[in-house]
């Protein structure tokens, strides 16, 4: 197996074979292509890939072999507001679907926790845990279904020695139960290192040694490098590696890049006991007892889209509602910011004199809005999105699933403190107090959170935090500008301005907002001789919105809010699936060649 990246070659027509009943480590000084070729292994990458990966002698069909794996990555991304019995349940429900009952599922949970050494700590909140235990929790959250392969990238990261040892005992103990564990690992201890039943050592692409671990040292001493007594054989291998560039093409030949694997014939564990070690056909008949024949051909998952839906909506409820610090930062947030425009605009909503004030009221509302719930996703779901990969590519559930609870999960509190916001600011400002108009208004407010919402989502699954929160307010700040153009010339506005003001959903909400307010309304107090607006049909046509209707304001939102989520799926669907983002890398590469070929062409013949 080989792989390209542009014009960088990583692997160089490696191979190897990883047993089930044993604990592999894949070795190798920084920058060997460890996690590259885990990542090929796992399914994680596939694109720019040459070569074969068969299972039990068959090639691998990544359908069923995503059922088969799991794919444990260096960060532990846990739900932090849950407990560790918690998010096992919910593993659990995911994972398992309606074959088992409820008792017979916690009965499993409570065996894996035992094994893992976890059950003391059920009860305890996953972002309270140690990093050995949340280490412990990413593993036993990925054996709720058995899975008859398990992958781990540099699972030892960030852990302390004792951690690290018990961490690694308890993957070996996994492996004799018949699974296939393979782990990068970058410098194991001597003691660690004794504990890996095979070694794969990579470097500069290559493959430089494959087989038991004990029998390392005498690989190494055949081409010429003696390990000391005292030394460690992982810290003298990499060494090795790194002071001698001709000794990794020397080890590749020696082992055939990973086609020669040298075994020890009698392996022992402690105890003198054998492992336990399973025939080629072991992994399809685990698979065959976890995943009927039916469902493996019909469904996608192991639960339903409604299952999945609701699990996924309650798990969101109840982080956003144990959260209850943010709960409060928003609370305080909506109240003093209706407190603040209600005392700047305070009773003027009836006043002739200032109808231009109440229009800046509109639009003070508007930016709360647009801003506010922009912000909140552009800032958040970047960090939603890690836990997403992992839980997506190890086929918790669907993408769908997941997408259509995120945007139902966040309604009821926005509508709660929207509506909070919408009292506080109406009345103090001094709107006629009409049913009629507060419904429409507040319609309104709710429609810009929920599209800003959207727009947020958008800008959050495509960039970063740093870069979106760049993005975000760069694209609101010309929505906004267009939203308001033409205030005192409404009559006399552009065709072109019009056509430009009409793609900013900002304009619709602004709108919204004062026929909501003006439209179909008695003559307003005045105090003086005369007052312009005292007739609102005049105020709403200089604002250029005489002849609009309140309808198609909220159509206009909803066409926006539809489209906003519509291209934040597509963006959150491209960043999950790697596949579609390397095609697309390719292709764009592809076409930088041609192009510069052409050119390149084009200047000899023109000389």
């Amino acid at each position: 197996m080989h792989l390209f990246t542009g014009e960088l070659r990583i692997l160089h027509n490696v191979s190897g074979e990883f047993r089930s009943g044993e604990l592999t480590c894949i070795l190798g000084p920084s920058g060997a292509g460890k996690s590259t070729l885990l990542n090929i292994l796992a399914g994680y990458t596939s694109i720019g890939v040459n070569g074969r990966i068969t299972v039990n002698g068959h090639a691998r069909d990544m359908r069923v072999f995503k059922k088969l794996s799991s794919y444990i990555m260096q960060d532990d991304l846990l739900q932090p507001w849950l407990t560790v019995k918690e998010s096992m349940m919910i593993a659990a429900d995911l994972k398992l679907g309606k074959e088992l009952g409820r008792a017979e599922k916690e009965l499993i949970v409570e065996e894996i926790l035992q094994t893992l050494g976890l059950w003391d700590h059920h009860n305890t909140m996953s972002q309270n845990l140690s990093g050995g235990q949340s280490k412990r929790l990413s593993v036993a959250l990925e054996l709720v279904n058995n899975p008859p392969i398990i992958f781990l990238d540099e699972p030892t990261t960030g852990l302390d020695i004792v951690s690290i040892r018990h961490l690694v005992v308890l993957l070996r103990l996994l492996s004799r139960q018949g699974r296939t564990i393979v782990c990068t690992i970058h410098q194991p201890s001597a003691s660690l290192f004794s504990l890996f039943d095979r070694v794969y050592v990579l470097s500069r692409g290559l493959c430089c040694y494959q087989g038991a671990a004990p029998l390392l040292v005498p690989f190494l001493s055949e081409v010429g490098h003696v390990c000391p007594k005292t030394h460690n054989p992982a810290d003298f291998v990499l060494e090795t590696l790194l002071a001698d560039m001709e000794s990794s093409a020397q080890m590749a030949e020696l082992c055939q890049n990973g086609k020669l694997c040298r075994r020890l014939d009698r392996m022992t564990i402690r105890g003198g006991r054998k492992p336990v070690l399973h025939s080629d056909e072991s992994i399809q008949r685990i698979f065959v007892e976890h995943v009927a024949k039916e469902q493996m051909q019909k469904m996608e998952f192991p639960t339903t889209f409604m299952t999945q839906f609701k699990i996924l909506i309650k798990r969101m409820f109840t982080q956003t509602i144990r959260n209850s610090l943010s709960l409060w930062i928003q609370l305080l947030h909506h109240v003093s910011a209706a407190g603040l425009l209600g005392g700047i605009f305070f009773m003027i909503g009836n006043d002739g004199n200032a109808p231009i004030a109440n229009f800046k009221f509109c639009l003070s509302c508007v930016v709360f809005f647009m801003y506010t719930y922009i912000m909140i996703p552009v800032l958040l779901f970047p960090m939603e999105l890690r836990m997403l990969r992992r839980e997506y590519f190890n086929r918790w559930y669907s993408l769908k699933a997941y997408y259509a609870a995120l945007t139902l999960s966040t309604l009821p509190f926005m509508l709660i403190l929207g509506l909070l916001f919408i009292v506080i600011g109406y009345v103090m400002s001094g709107q006629l107090l009409e049913w009629d108009r507060f419904i429409l208004f507040t319609i309104s407010g709710i429609m810009i959170a929920i599209c800003s919402e959207g727009l947020g989502l958008l800008v959050g699954s495509t960039f970063s935090v740093t870069n979106g929160s760049i993005v975000g307010p760069a694209t609101a700040a010309p929505l906004l500008a267009l939203c308001c153009y033409g205030m005192g010339f409404g009559s006399y506005i552009e065709w072109i301005m019009k056509m430009f003001m009409s793609l900013s959903y900002l304009r619709y909400g602004l709108t919204g907002f004062c026929l909501a307010l003006y439209q179909k309304r008695s003559l307003m107090e005045c105090n003086t001789d005369f007052c312009l607006y005292a007739d609102t049909k005049i105020l709403l046509r200089d604002l250029g919105m005489a002849n609009d209707n309140y309808g198609t304001q909220i159509a206009g939102l909803l066409a926006f809010t539809v489209v906003y989520r519509f291209f934040a799926y597509f963006m959150l669907r491209y960043r999950l699936t790697t596949e579609y983002r390397n095609r697309l890398m390719t292709y764009v590469k592809k076409q930088g060649k041609r192009d510069v070929g052409r050119r390149t062409s084009w200047l000899k013949n023109l000389r």
